[in-house]
């Protein structure tokens, strides 16, 4: 289905930050297919995790126990709020088991009015049903016929009205990426995640959080939420919990999952042991102490060179946004236009996103030397647009 609107790039094979198209043309990937490559491409380690599990075992379904899948609840509970975990294959589906979730959880406290989600402008949630009411981009939610009911938008920011949802006695939930990734790089105020946490303890609501960008270390802790010193009752992650596999979890509190019970939800393939293998890979490399560290280390390098390229550009760059190594440049060129500049004219490959900006998204284990090279390429890119822009 012509649903993709795709670069002129036919891509071949990959090695750490580094691509290579089918004609041999090399490429410094800062997409990461999409902050999911978070430990660069054919990571050895991960493929290790991959062929010695295929050797082994492929699929089962979840009619059995899984011993891969305790494993990695073990550890994802271990070094989250989490107490329990549930499986998935993508970011939308752990979206997905969150709604489903808050809204149970309501049912089973006898309080079935309340079905109420909020969510924010701005966000992308994935693209089910349940994704898209809950970001209600119009682009992804026309033509899919009328709103889901119980969904509800507020513009990201606006207090007042947060707070009368919170207030509410028919809301169930509130959804948000602590910073925004498609929605343009937006970080919500960590003081505004601690008065969230109040409201929501004060009003019998849940918070949701949609990790799936943001967290896994790519803002220089493990979850994004973190820095604000708070936790949510939910949370969706996915994206580099695969390191480029196909996983999604949903995580939660025991107390927020209470509804959820035996037949209330289910996948055929979530936690299968090809995933929870590589799973498992993944995430004891992108939670150690090195890899954050390095995130740390090499996002405040890059901001301060983007920045600097924000002040020798004012013609092409409006500024620089985001958290760690999830980071977007706001641009006066159009966005789709410099992600061409940069791919055809520096080799460089860039992310789009809201707002006219361009993501830049390395691997975790981004090194100086590639963050270096990085910039370069970035202001050979910024030097084109100019004189695009003069013609």
């Amino acid at each position: 289905m012509g649903v993709y609107n795709r670069a002129p790039l036919e891509v071949e094979r990959g090695q750490g930050i580094r691509l290579w198209s089918r004609d041999g043309t090399e490429y410094l990937d800062c997409v990461s297919g999409i902050s999911t490559n978070a430990l660069g491409h054919a990571n050895p380690k991960l493929v290790e995790a991959l062929k010695v599990q295929a050797e082994k075992l492929w699929h089962v379904s979840n009619i059995f126990k899984i011993p891969g899948q305790d494993a990695l609840a073990d550890a994802l509970c271990a070094r989250s709020f989490a107490e329990v975990v549930f499986f998935a294959n993508s970011g939308t589906e752990a979206v997905e088991c969150a709604l489903k979730t808050a809204r149970k959880y309501h049912h089973a406290n006898g309080q079935p009015e309340r079905i109420d989600i909020f969510g924010f402008d701005g966000s992308f949630h994935g693209r089910t049903y349940g994704g898209i009411n809950a970001a209600a981009n119009p682009s992804y939610t026309e033509g899919f016929g009328p709103p889901m009911q119980g969904f509800h938008q507020l513009k990201w920011g606006d207090k007042d009205a947060l707070r009368a949802a919170f207030e509410s006695p028919t809301t169930a939930a509130v959804i948000l990426e602590p910073v925004q990734g498609e929605g343009g790089c937006r970080a919500t105020p960590e003081e505004d995640l601690r008065w969230m946490r109040e409201m929501a303890d004060a009003h019998g609501v849940l918070i949701i959080f949609d990790e799936v960008q943001c967290g896994m270390g790519r803002t220089g802790k493990l979850w994004a939420h973190e820095w604000a010193g708070m936790t949510p009752d939910i949370m969706a992650v996915a994206k580099a919990l695969g390191g480029g596999f196909p996983i999604g979890a949903c995580l939660a509190t025991a107390e927020a999952a209470k509804g959820m019970t035996t037949g209330a939800h289910g996948s055929t393939f979530g936690g299968n042991p090809l995933a929870m293998a590589v799973g498992q890979a993944a995430f004891a490399e992108v939670s150690s102490e090195a890899i954050l560290q390095n995130v740390n280390d090499v996002a405040g390098y890059l901001k301060q060179q983007l920045n600097g390229l924000a002040e020798q550009y004012p013609d092409v760059i409006v500024e620089v946004r985001g958290k760690g190594l999830l980071m977007g440049v706001k641009l006066k060129p159009n966005n789709r236009d410099f992600m061409g500049w940069a791919r055809d004219e520096a080799r460089l490959l860039v992310a789009g996103g809201g707002d006219n900006l361009v993501r830049l998204l390395p691997p975790l284990n981004i090194t100086l030397d590639e963050a270096r090279e990085a910039v370069e390429k970035f202001e050979t890119a910024c030097k084109f647009a100019r004189t695009q822009l003069a013609t």
